[in-house]
């Protein structure tokens, strides 16, 4: 007779005991300095005892609404105080929150809240008029402000039982695929635990470090470093969306763990910092997705910054694994982005039949943690064929080095195959951004006669007098004669459609390619 596994000798109280929740862990930072900042908006503050005693009555405003372990909470909102006291909430109540994104369109927004059967949906004032409009299906609605303060002040501030496991979901963020509808990826309490522990063992931060959040609370990049920074005691910082006056000015004032800054206003932080002469009183690490920042960029905002670019590579499905332990030093053009693997994860890379590649071949990267998320709502199709072979398939494509860093090739998805041969844009890509002369590149694919598909490159100059025959010249002799550009198209940054995460969205510029094509 076989032996059992371990895991099934364990009686439901030993189960119990080994468990640790977000609300858990929240409550143990709540009692051991309750008198310590936990949220900071505009001039008001909340101590993690204020945060708590209001989390606690809103516990109860949702059960006493029938909201119960596993229903979903719909939130349409902006960056605010309430968005974090509803989070935390679910948390202990093993409620699921779907955090909806205001820049969607009508149709778009109700198919997400559709798509999660909530009981509840919670509005802020400011977007109470779109869940007026649009058809969600949603039978109970609370809208920030006067209502919410009211059934608040109503409610009991006593500890609601501890319902939750740390399998229960607790966000469900939505992924921004460059095509099709989006899919709703479920975060379980477990995954948001492990990825607060990673972020600090990576990174570690005094409790005086706090964060300042102001990227919207519907990605995983100020999702999940909210929860990071109040499960270590540390201060959030709200804000209401980007502001480089403001954003500068916190980070003078504030001792600042990780000031995540996008791609897209790495130059507006550093003309705030020029034209002001504010320097920071203290920032660890500066930035995310640092492969889409021109090279001489990241030399000066992290010798404007005195802190280190990260040189990140996670998704909403992984969190910051598996590649986002490494970053770039101060006041250096880096030759290479190399990666190095984040803790708490394992990493492979496989070709199309799932096979491992060797050392200098490109392959898919597939990973197993536990701060993997739960799987995409409403599509077991979908998660079944990600989480294949018992691996998480991310769909990015990885070399890895002889040293085990690693280096990003491109999205497996997309591919550019041109008279048999696959050309990765990224590839491209990273050798314009190298020049001084170039602000932003993206490499898309167009239909060609001959080749099947080609490569064109639209390209921001910061050099008025550039002309396409310098631009393939810089990655003439570099790559493969195939992999040249066909043609180059100056832009400008403002006509690079791009997601809400600022990623530029290659099939709108594809679409303009095919656009043009038909036209007479």
């Amino acid at each position: 007779m076989s032996p059992l596994p371990i895991a099934s000798l364990l009686s439901p109280l030993a189960r119990a005991a080994t468990s640790l929740t977000v609300g858990g862990l929240f409550l143990a930072e709540v009692v051991s300095h309750p008198h310590r900042i936990a949220l900071q908006q505009g001039e008001q503050t909340w101590t993690y005892a204020n945060l708590n005693d209001r989390v606690n009555r809103l516990a109860h405003v949702l059960v006493a609404r029938g909201i119960g372990r596993g229903d979903r909470v719909a939130l349409l909102s902006e960056n605010r105080k309430e968005y974090v006291e509803l989070e935390l909430a679910a948390a202990k109540l093993g409620v699921i929150v779907a955090c909806q994104n205001w820049r969607q369109a009508d149709p778009e927004l109700a198919y997400c809240i559709r798509l999660i059967e909530p009981k509840l949906a919670i509005t802020s004032e400011r977007y109470a008029s779109t869940v007026a409009r649009i058809d969600h299906g949603v039978p109970l609605v609370l809208e920030l402000g006067e209502e919410y303060e009211r059934a608040l002040s109503d409610a009991s501030a006593a500890e609601p039982p501890e319902l939750a496991d740390p399998e229960d979901g607790l966000i469900v963020f939505y992924t921004s695929g460059t095509t099709g509808l989006p899919k709703g990826a479920l975060i379980s309490q477990r995954a948001m635990v492990a990825r607060s522990a990673i972020n600090r063992i990576d990174r570690p931060a005094g409790w005086e470090e706090g964060y300042i959040a102001w990227a919207p609370y519907f990605h995983m990049g100020s999702g999940d470093m909210v929860f990071t920074t109040l499960l270590r005691g540390s201060k959030v910082i709200i804000m209401d969306g980007f502001d480089a006056g403001a954003l500068v000015a916190a980070a003078a004032r504030e001792k600042i763990s990780w000031l995540q800054v996008l791609p897209g206003v790495v130059d507006r932080i550093i003309d705030e910092l020029r034209r002001t002469g504010l320097r920071p009183k203290g920032v660890g690490l500066v930035g995310v997705m640092v492969d889409l920042v021109p090279r001489d960029k990241i030399a000066e905002i992290t010798s404007l910054l005195q802190a280190p670019y990260a040189s990140t590579f996670g998704s909403t499905e992984t969190g910051a694994a598996p590649l986002s332990k490494g970053f770039v030093p101060i006041g250096v053009v880096p030759e290479r982005l190399s990666k190095s693997q984040s803790s708490l994860c394992q990493l492979r890379l496989v070709d199309s039949d799932d096979r491992e590649v060797p050392d200098g071949e490109p392959g898919e990267a597939i990973v197993r943690g536990p701060s993997l998320f739960s799987g995409y709502w409403g599509a077991p199709e979908v998660t079944a064929t990600e989480f294949r072979g018992g691996w998480f398939h991310m769909g990015d494509v990885f070399v890895r080095n002889s040293n085990a860093t690693y280096d990003f090739v491109d999205r497996r998805k997309y591919l550019i195959k041109s008279g048999g041969e696959n050309i990765y844009p990224a590839e491209i890509e990273r050798l314009l951004l190298a020049s001084p002369r170039v602000a932003e590149a993206v490499v898309v694919r167009r239909r060609d006669p001959r080749w099947g598909e080609v490569p064109i490159a639209f390209v921001v100059a910061r050099d008025n007098d550039l002309t396409a025959a310098e631009v393939i010249a810089m990655c003439r002799g570099k790559i493969a004669s195939y992999k040249l550009p066909k043609q180059v198209r100056f832009v400008a940054n403002a006509d690079l459609p791009r997601s809400t995460t600022g990623k530029v969205q290659r099939h709108a510029l594809e679409q303009l390619l095919n656009d043009e094509e038909a036209s007479p």
